[in-house]
Protein backbone atom coordinates (compact mmCIF):
# COMPACT_ATOMS: atom_id res chain seq x y z
CA UNK A 1 0.00 0.00 0.00
CA UNK A 2 1.18 3.68 -0.86
CA UNK A 3 2.30 5.47 2.33
CA UNK A 4 -1.03 7.92 1.88
CA UNK A 5 -2.90 4.94 2.24
CA UNK A 6 -1.13 3.52 5.57
CA UNK A 7 -1.17 7.10 6.67
CA UNK A 8 -5.58 7.37 6.24
CA UNK A 9 -5.52 3.94 7.94
CA UNK A 10 -3.93 4.94 11.05
CA UNK A 11 -5.93 8.20 11.18
CA UNK A 12 -9.02 6.20 10.79
CA UNK A 13 -8.41 3.99 12.95
CA UNK A 14 -7.64 6.69 15.74
CA UNK A 15 -10.71 8.45 15.16
CA UNK A 16 -13.05 5.17 15.41
CA UNK A 17 -10.73 4.38 19.08
CA UNK A 18 -11.55 7.78 19.89
CA UNK A 19 -15.73 7.44 18.89
CA UNK A 20 -15.30 3.81 20.65
CA UNK A 21 -13.93 5.32 24.03
CA UNK A 22 -16.21 7.73 24.43
CA UNK A 23 -19.42 5.76 23.40
CA UNK A 24 -17.99 2.04 23.90
CA UNK A 25 -18.77 1.18 20.57
CA UNK A 26 -18.54 2.33 17.26
CA UNK A 27 -14.90 1.15 16.17
CA UNK A 28 -15.46 -1.20 13.29
CA UNK A 29 -18.05 0.50 12.36
CA UNK A 30 -15.98 3.94 11.85
CA UNK A 31 -13.68 2.13 9.83
CA UNK A 32 -16.27 0.44 7.73
CA UNK A 33 -17.38 3.45 7.01
CA UNK A 34 -14.00 5.61 5.94
CA UNK A 35 -12.26 3.32 4.71
CA UNK A 36 -14.91 2.73 2.44
CA UNK A 37 -14.23 5.03 -0.26
CA UNK A 38 -10.32 3.90 -0.21
CA UNK A 39 -10.49 0.10 0.25
CA UNK A 40 -13.19 -2.83 -0.68
CA UNK A 41 -15.48 -3.56 2.01
CA UNK A 42 -13.61 -7.43 2.52
CA UNK A 43 -10.05 -5.69 2.59
CA UNK A 44 -11.64 -2.92 5.37
CA UNK A 45 -13.13 -6.16 7.49
CA UNK A 46 -10.08 -7.89 7.53
CA UNK A 47 -7.98 -5.00 8.69
CA UNK A 48 -10.25 -4.47 11.50
CA UNK A 49 -10.46 -8.07 12.77
CA UNK A 50 -7.60 -7.50 15.51
CA UNK A 51 -7.94 -3.76 16.50
CA UNK A 52 -11.81 -4.78 16.86
CA UNK A 53 -11.13 -7.84 18.53
CA UNK A 54 -8.60 -6.89 20.81
CA UNK A 55 -10.38 -3.74 22.10
CA UNK A 56 -13.57 -5.28 22.73
CA UNK A 57 -11.79 -7.59 25.01
CA UNK A 58 -10.45 -4.95 26.93
CA UNK A 59 -14.13 -3.61 27.39
CA UNK A 60 -15.28 -6.52 28.32
CA UNK A 61 -13.26 -7.21 31.12
CA UNK A 62 -13.71 -4.02 32.57
CA UNK A 63 -16.80 -4.75 34.05
CA UNK A 64 -17.53 -6.98 37.01
CA UNK A 65 -20.86 -8.53 36.11
CA UNK A 66 -19.72 -11.00 32.97
CA UNK A 67 -21.05 -13.80 34.98
CA UNK A 68 -24.50 -12.59 35.12
CA UNK A 69 -24.32 -10.87 31.48
CA UNK A 70 -23.13 -14.48 29.74
CA UNK A 71 -26.35 -15.77 31.73
CA UNK A 72 -28.68 -13.10 30.59
CA UNK A 73 -27.93 -12.80 27.07
CA UNK A 74 -26.41 -15.52 26.76
CA UNK A 75 -28.98 -16.88 23.64
CA UNK A 76 -28.87 -13.82 21.79
CA UNK A 77 -24.83 -14.01 21.83
CA UNK A 78 -25.37 -17.65 20.55
CA UNK A 79 -27.59 -16.48 17.81
CA UNK A 80 -25.30 -13.44 16.97
CA UNK A 81 -22.34 -16.00 16.29
CA UNK A 82 -24.28 -18.18 14.03
CA UNK A 83 -25.52 -16.20 12.29
CA UNK A 84 -22.43 -13.66 11.87
CA UNK A 85 -20.83 -16.92 10.76
CA UNK A 86 -23.52 -18.14 8.60
CA UNK A 87 -23.63 -14.46 6.57
CA UNK A 88 -19.92 -14.09 5.84
CA UNK A 89 -20.79 -15.68 2.53
CA UNK A 90 -22.28 -12.77 1.83
CA UNK A 91 -19.57 -9.99 2.05
CA UNK A 92 -17.26 -12.76 0.27
CA UNK A 93 -19.85 -13.29 -2.49
CA UNK A 94 -21.50 -9.81 -2.72
CA UNK A 95 -20.19 -7.16 -5.40
CA UNK A 96 -18.21 -4.52 -3.18
CA UNK A 97 -20.91 -2.13 -4.80
CA UNK A 98 -23.48 -4.10 -3.07
CA UNK A 99 -21.99 -4.31 -0.01
CA UNK A 100 -21.03 -0.54 0.17
CA UNK A 101 -25.03 0.67 -0.44
CA UNK A 102 -26.16 -1.82 2.35
CA UNK A 103 -23.99 -0.47 4.72
CA UNK A 104 -25.07 2.95 3.95
CA UNK A 105 -28.43 2.59 4.17
CA UNK A 106 -27.65 0.25 7.55
CA UNK A 107 -25.65 3.22 9.24
CA UNK A 108 -28.49 6.19 7.41
CA UNK A 109 -30.90 4.25 9.47
CA UNK A 110 -28.84 3.28 12.67
CA UNK A 111 -28.52 7.11 12.68
CA UNK A 112 -31.83 8.66 12.03
CA UNK A 113 -32.82 6.49 14.64
CA UNK A 114 -30.37 7.52 17.29
CA UNK A 115 -30.89 11.41 16.29
CA UNK A 116 -34.68 10.99 16.05
CA UNK A 117 -35.93 8.07 18.55
CA UNK A 118 -37.06 9.14 22.01
CA UNK A 119 -35.44 6.50 24.27
CA UNK A 120 -37.64 3.25 24.86
CA UNK A 121 -38.17 1.00 27.72
CA UNK A 122 -38.83 -2.99 27.28
CA UNK A 123 -40.01 -4.91 29.79
CA UNK A 124 -38.67 -7.96 30.87
CA UNK A 125 -40.93 -10.39 28.87
CA UNK A 126 -40.44 -8.02 25.82
CA UNK A 127 -36.74 -8.18 26.08
CA UNK A 128 -37.11 -12.61 26.38
CA UNK A 129 -39.05 -12.47 23.07
CA UNK A 130 -37.11 -9.36 20.94
CA UNK A 131 -33.83 -11.08 21.97
CA UNK A 132 -33.47 -14.12 19.89
CA UNK A 133 -34.70 -11.78 16.60
CA UNK A 134 -32.06 -8.78 17.96
CA UNK A 135 -29.41 -11.72 17.36
CA UNK A 136 -30.27 -13.13 14.96
CA UNK A 137 -30.91 -10.01 12.85
CA UNK A 138 -27.51 -8.58 14.32
CA UNK A 139 -25.59 -11.20 12.84
CA UNK A 140 -27.01 -11.43 9.69
CA UNK A 141 -26.18 -8.00 8.87
CA UNK A 142 -22.62 -8.11 10.75
CA UNK A 143 -21.89 -10.90 8.31
CA UNK A 144 -23.03 -8.88 5.26
CA UNK A 145 -21.42 -5.59 6.03
CA UNK A 146 -19.02 -6.35 8.66
CA UNK A 147 -20.34 -4.20 11.13
CA UNK A 148 -22.52 -4.86 14.71
CA UNK A 149 -24.99 -1.90 15.46
CA UNK A 150 -28.44 -2.82 14.30
CA UNK A 151 -30.89 -3.70 15.76
CA UNK A 152 -28.29 -4.70 18.49
CA UNK A 153 -27.19 -0.98 20.00
CA UNK A 154 -30.95 0.28 19.98
CA UNK A 155 -32.18 -3.13 21.86
CA UNK A 156 -29.46 -2.68 24.62
CA UNK A 157 -30.24 0.99 25.05
CA UNK A 158 -33.71 0.02 26.06
CA UNK A 159 -33.15 -2.44 28.91
CA UNK A 160 -32.34 0.11 31.42
CA UNK A 161 -29.06 -1.49 31.69
CA UNK A 162 -26.63 0.59 34.30
CA UNK A 163 -24.29 2.22 32.12
CA UNK A 164 -21.32 0.04 33.07
CA UNK A 165 -23.31 -2.96 32.09
CA UNK A 166 -24.29 -1.12 29.25
CA UNK A 167 -20.40 -0.97 28.28
CA UNK A 168 -19.34 -4.37 29.48
CA UNK A 169 -22.58 -5.71 27.18
CA UNK A 170 -21.80 -4.31 24.27
CA UNK A 171 -17.93 -4.95 24.51
CA UNK A 172 -19.42 -8.92 24.86
CA UNK A 173 -21.69 -8.51 22.16
CA UNK A 174 -19.04 -7.02 19.43
CA UNK A 175 -16.57 -10.07 20.96
CA UNK A 176 -18.87 -12.59 19.76
CA UNK A 177 -19.27 -10.88 16.54
CA UNK A 178 -16.13 -9.98 15.71
CA UNK A 179 -14.94 -13.33 16.45
CA UNK A 180 -17.59 -15.20 14.43
CA UNK A 181 -17.03 -12.69 11.22
CA UNK A 182 -13.35 -13.49 11.34
CA UNK A 183 -13.69 -17.14 11.78
CA UNK A 184 -16.30 -17.43 8.71
CA UNK A 185 -14.11 -14.82 6.72
CA UNK A 186 -11.26 -17.63 7.52
CA UNK A 187 -13.81 -20.68 6.84
CA UNK A 188 -14.69 -18.77 3.21
CA UNK A 189 -11.15 -18.86 2.69
CA UNK A 190 -11.32 -14.74 2.52
CA UNK A 191 -9.37 -13.73 5.51
CA UNK A 192 -6.59 -11.86 3.87
CA UNK A 193 -3.86 -13.02 6.19
CA UNK A 194 -1.44 -10.90 4.28
CA UNK A 195 -2.63 -7.91 5.88
CA UNK A 196 -2.63 -9.69 9.55
CA UNK A 197 0.83 -7.51 10.59
CA UNK A 198 -1.34 -3.88 9.33
CA UNK A 199 -4.12 -4.97 11.47
CA UNK A 200 -1.84 -5.58 14.32
CA UNK A 201 -0.49 -2.81 13.48
CA UNK A 202 -3.80 -1.05 13.04
CA UNK A 203 -4.02 -1.87 16.76
CA UNK A 204 -2.18 0.48 18.16
CA UNK A 205 -3.70 4.50 17.11
CA UNK A 206 -6.92 2.36 17.47
CA UNK A 207 -5.79 1.75 21.40
CA UNK A 208 -4.38 5.33 21.79
CA UNK A 209 -7.51 6.82 20.86
CA UNK A 210 -9.67 4.78 23.19
CA UNK A 211 -7.43 6.35 25.68
CA UNK A 212 -8.09 9.65 24.48
CA UNK A 213 -11.48 8.84 24.08
CA UNK A 214 -11.91 7.82 27.45
CA UNK A 215 -9.71 10.48 28.71
CA UNK A 216 -12.12 12.87 26.75
CA UNK A 217 -15.91 11.23 28.30
CA UNK A 218 -15.15 13.22 31.15
CA UNK A 219 -14.84 16.19 29.90
CA UNK A 220 -17.48 16.89 26.93
CA UNK A 221 -21.14 16.61 27.36
CA UNK A 222 -22.28 13.36 26.39
CA UNK A 223 -25.52 14.67 24.77
CA UNK A 224 -23.22 16.73 22.45
CA UNK A 225 -21.26 14.04 20.77
CA UNK A 226 -24.13 11.67 20.75
CA UNK A 227 -25.59 14.85 17.87
CA UNK A 228 -22.39 14.95 16.37
CA UNK A 229 -21.69 11.27 15.97
CA UNK A 230 -24.88 10.66 14.65
CA UNK A 231 -24.76 13.37 12.49
CA UNK A 232 -21.48 12.60 11.21
CA UNK A 233 -22.63 8.45 10.72
CA UNK A 234 -25.80 9.90 8.90
CA UNK A 235 -23.44 11.98 6.40
CA UNK A 236 -21.23 8.41 5.84
CA UNK A 237 -24.36 6.42 5.48
CA UNK A 238 -26.03 8.70 2.55
CA UNK A 239 -22.62 8.65 0.97
CA UNK A 240 -21.55 5.49 1.06
CA UNK A 241 -25.35 4.21 -0.10
CA UNK A 242 -25.51 6.61 -3.03
CA UNK A 243 -21.66 6.50 -4.45
CA UNK A 244 -23.29 3.66 -6.57
CA UNK A 245 -26.04 5.87 -8.30
CA UNK A 246 -23.46 9.19 -8.26
CA UNK A 247 -20.89 6.73 -10.15
CA UNK A 248 -23.07 6.45 -12.85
Amino acid sequence: MPPTTLALIAIVFFAAGLVKGVSGMGLPTVVMALLGATLSPLTAASLATLPTFLTNVWQLVSGGSLGPLLRRFGLMLTLTFAATLAATTLIVTLDARQITTVLGLVLTLYAAYGLAARPFSLSPRWERRLAPASGLVTGAITGATGAAVVPLVPFLQSLNLSKDDLVQTLGLSFTVSSLALTLGLALQGALQLDLGLLSLAATVPAVLGVVAGQALRRRISQTLFRKVFFVAIALLGLEMATRVLRAG
